[in-house]
């Protein structure tokens, strides 16, 4: 029996939903002046919530959420470095109306959408970006901090340094990449200590995309690649957020691939004073490594296709799993072996931010959006997440992906998440009418049930 305050969610980012790109006094982010894959949408009218939010928020309350996972976009609270009263005035609104709803506001302050004139000055690459983000935080956090109880400081950071390109369209030296890296870091914990310094009533954690890593085969060597993968994927990120440390295996990556970064006095002292209250992350699959002999070269990818280090590990296929449309493997189990090995290591609660399956959804004449995939998909991942908690895993809640169709980083609208059908393609806009798919019905009665009924 799950306890009657789990928080039964889901999640969305800004540039991803809210479109009204240039409006209200909106800074361009580094997601809207970005070239954006052939054949795809852009993020610039996205999913409209921007003009449609009432209507989206007394839709979340109809499926039953506790709680809403978003990101704020920086570039509209703080376009330039300058508040901006009408960024301020739709998350004041946004906010209190999921209040009135009785759903907990969960939210994200950095969610891949760098102001595009801090990302012109060098972005996470120049140290002075710690500061900005330390005051636009601090600002969120006097403004909106009696009324967010649950913070998370940079949506899958790790995703970000390892997958760069997919998510901005660029490659840096691994030096470069690692050194924005530590700033992140940095900043990171910064904002933490601002955030307990203000004894604000909440919490506040990190959010990366975090995954069991499978050995290939049973040899000692496959389970060596597999643990430094873990570390560099996995541990380099949370270590820090946790322990305020940098994680050995992964240092000793970093040194191999010559991107150790600079690391001040000042920066350990920040580090290691400033800790997170719990963890959420997002589980989509697992991975699998294999050994990899010295000069192989440097395998490049995002969360799917893999990555590797020559002389530390290189990713494998796993060919026990199933694969959704989009290729992406399907590990329900995966997400129980995931949480043990996180809380095993951090003894810190933990919230599922993203968890979700992306597919070609089609709006039948009559309405209906019959997506059983995503059903059975979910299914089979609540119910591990039911025996993770029985366990004695300690979860404060579950926030799917998504709360409602949006833009896909890297694969446009095709590529649809939502519990609630948003209509558009990647080039015409239509109506932008909602429509609830057999999926909202099917969570509306698993919040209904607090998960008995699955």
């Amino acid at each position: 029996m799950l306890s009657k305050d789990f928080l039964w969610g889901a999640s969305t980012s800004a540039y991803q939903v809210e479109g009204g790109w240039n409006e209200d006094g909106k800074e361009p982010s580094v997601q809207d002046v970005r070239t954006v894959p052939e054949n795809t949408s852009d993020f610039k009218v996205a999913a409209d919530h921007y003009h449609h939010w009432k209507e989206d928020v007394k839709l979340f309350h109809e499926l039953g959420l506790k709680a809403y996972r978003f990101s704020i976009s920086w570039s509209r609270i703080m376009p330039n470095g300058v508040v901006n009263p009408k960024g301020v005035e739709f998350y004041t609104s946004l906010i209190d109306e999921l209040l009135s709803y009785n759903i907990e506001p969960v939210v994200t302050v950095f969610h891949f959408d760098l102001p595009a004139s801090l990302n012109e000055q060098g972005g996470w690459g120049n140290r002075k970006t710690i500061d900005a983000f330390a005051d636009y935080c601090e600002f969120l956090f006097d403004t909106f901090g009696d009324k967010v109880k649950y913070w998370q400081t940079i949506n899958e950071q790790n995703m970000l340094t390892l997958a760069g390109k997919v998510i901005y369209g660029n490659r840096k030296t691994w030096k470069d990449i690692f050194q924005e890296n530590h700033y992140m870091l940095v900043a990171q914990a910064k904002v933490m200590g601002i955030y307990h310094a203000g004894c604000y009533p909440g919490k506040i954690g990190p959010a990366p995309n975090i995954c069991a890593v499978y050995p290939a085969t049973s040899c000692a060597e496959d389970q060596l690649a597999a643990e430094y993968m873990s570390a560099f994927r996995n541990w380099l990120y949370l270590d820090a957020a946790v322990y305020g440390t940098y994680n050995l295996q992964a240092m000793e990556i970093l040194r191999a691939l010559d991107a150790e970064p600079e690391i001040t006095e000042e920066d350990k002292k920040i580090m290691q004073e400033n800790t997170c209250d719990y963890i959420a992350f997002n589980y989509y699959n697992t991975a699998c490594a294999k050994a990899s002999k010295e000069g192989s070269a440097v395998e490049e990818g995002d969360q799917q296709s893999g990555f590797g280090i020559p002389g530390f590990f290189a990713s494998a296929a796993n060919h026990s799993l199933p694969k959704t449309e989009f290729g992406w493997s399907i590990d329900p189990t995966g997400l129980r072996v995931t949480a043990h090995q996180i809380y095993s290591r951090y003894r810190k609660p933990l919230l599922i931010t993203e968890n979700g399956l992306g597919g070609r959804d089609v709006l039948e004449e009559d309405g209906t959006v019959h997506d059983n995939y995503r059903i059975d998909y979910l299914k089979q991942h609540v119910e591990e997440l039911k025996k993770t908690i029985a366990d004695g895993v300690p979860f404060i809640g579950y926030c799917p992906w998504s709360a409602i169709d949006l833009i896909s980083t890297h694969e446009g609208i095709r590529k649809r998440y939502g519990f609630i059908y948003v209509n558009r393609s990647d080039f015409d806009l239509k109506d932008m009418k909602r429509y609830k798919k057999d999926s909202f019905y099917w969570y509306q009665k698993v919040i209904r049930s607090n998960g008995e009924e699955v």
